[in-house]
């Protein structure tokens, strides 16, 4: 789909109101095609956003795991290594 949604269930601290919403843009305007709707698009781009929150925020209270929550620090940690040796810095 999109490389800017991350993942965020399982983690420790939970996922944020603002990390949520911020993989509902992102899925929005995948779906979409548009960064910025018009100003005629607003209201239904708006209203998809919100839906698509409100249904993450649904699914992530609603998941079930047995493995132990992971680390916010470890997860970056590792995705700096592998963006290191995908770009040679």
């Amino acid at each position: 789909m999109c490389r800017n949604i991350r993942p965020l269930h399982n983690f420790a601290p939970p996922a944020t109101e603002d990390e949520v919403a911020a993989a509902a843009l992102q899925y929005v305007r995948k779906v979409s095609g548009s960064a910025r709707p018009s100003q005629r698009n607003a209201a239904a781009f708006d209203r998809a956003v919100e839906e698509v929150a409100a249904a993450t925020r649904r699914l992530l209270a609603e998941l079930v795991t047995t493995q132990p929550p992971r680390d916010r620090e470890v997860e970056a940690a590792k995705a700096r290594a592998r963006a290191a040796v995908r770009y040679g810095t």
